[in-house]
């Protein structure tokens, strides 16, 4: 019985082909660098690293202007809406925001550092203000 299946061709959609090295199926080439992780990156900051790696990968195989479009939708509904549901649009902005903010903060600089603070900070501000704390 077993002869059987591993002579049998694998059905088309089974077979996947691996995509071509350093490139997200269906996208762009990844940019030059020799990798996401944090060189010496320990506990916390390691394991976020790689569990943000996948997601990376395929936000950057996406056309690049999906995701600008929609946090840039959700952060005017944000606005638009006084009430609790303007405040649940911001709150997934407010969530990429601070995750970018995480994986990048060991290569920024201090203006940069303050700017993400300054971010952060208008955003979780509007949501709680959407979310009636004000």
């Amino acid at each position: 019985m077993a002869d059987k299946r591993s002579q049998r061709p694998a059905h088309p959609l089974a077979r996947s082909r691996p995509p071509e090295r350093g490139r997200p199926r269906g996208g762009r080439p990844l940019p030059p660098g020799e990798h996401f992780l944090t060189p010496g990156a320990t506990g916390l900051r390691r394991t976020v690293e790689r569990r943000s790696a996948a997601p990376l990968v395929f936000l950057f195989g996406l056309p690049r202007w999906i995701l600008p479009a929609l946090l840039v939708v959700l952060l005017l509904v944000g606005f638009a809406v006084p009430s609790a549901w303007g405040g649940v649009a911001v709150l997934p902005v407010l969530a990429f925001v601070v995750w970018l903010a995480y994986m990048s903060w060991p290569s920024l600089g201090v203006k940069g550092r303050v700017l993400r603070v300054v971010l952060v900070t208008f955003l979780a501000l509007l949501a709680a203000d959407r979310f009636g704390a004000f």
